[in-house]
């Protein structure tokens, strides 16, 4: 009977050491990201442009909403039609709806609404950043996130104001001081 028995455990042995490698390189195919998308501690890194709300908020195929960090669009939403709403929407879509983004996020990660907090990366440049230095939104300054950035974001405004770019050629100082 024991001579049965380790039989068995010795033909056994071929399919155990088989069986570790298909798992480690399973594992190993996970790690490298392919099929799920990368996180951090404030949400997804990176995801698709299901739909684009307005100037500064966009929603992932994953459901998270995003709002831009540093920026305000003038709004459209809620029954509200501030002037450069469309404009600033509709640039907005132009170039992120669709498409692969890359999330960075700053101190917190969220704000009151739930919606994740993000310098949003696109193919041709940094939304934020553009939406600023095209003119289609103002700075939007709530510490602690954007301390390292917001002189770089209100240095892109005033070059804006100063060229009547965008919103401020056709709805004057609509920003405040």
């Amino acid at each position: 009977m024991p001579l049965t028995r380790l039989a068995l455990i010795l033909a056994s042995l071929p399919l155990l050491a088989f069986g570790t490698g298909a798992c480690e390189a399973s594992e190993a195919s996970d790690a490298d990201g392919d099929d799920a998308p990368l996180q951090s501690k404030c949400g997804p890194t990176a995801g698709r442009v299901a739909s684009v709300i307005d100037g500064d908020t966009i929603v992932l195929e994953s459901g998270e909403k995003v709002r831009y960090l540093l920026v305000d669009t003038p709004e459209i939403t809620n029954g509200k039609r501030e002037c450069f709403g469309l404009e600033a929407r509709d640039f907005n879509a132009e170039y992120v709806l669709g498409q692969e983004i890359e999330l960075t996020y700053d101190v917190e990660c969220a704000d009151t609404y739930g919606r994740l907090l993000a310098y949003v990366d696109v193919p041709d440049g940094e939304i934020n950043s553009l939406l600023i230095a095209r003119g289609y939104a103002c700075v939007l300054d709530i510490p602690p996130n954007g301390e390292d950035r917001a002189g770089e974001f209100m240095a892109m405004q005033r070059a804006a104001q100063d060229q009547k770019a965008g919103l401020w050629g056709m709805c004057g100082d609509v920003c405040g001081p």
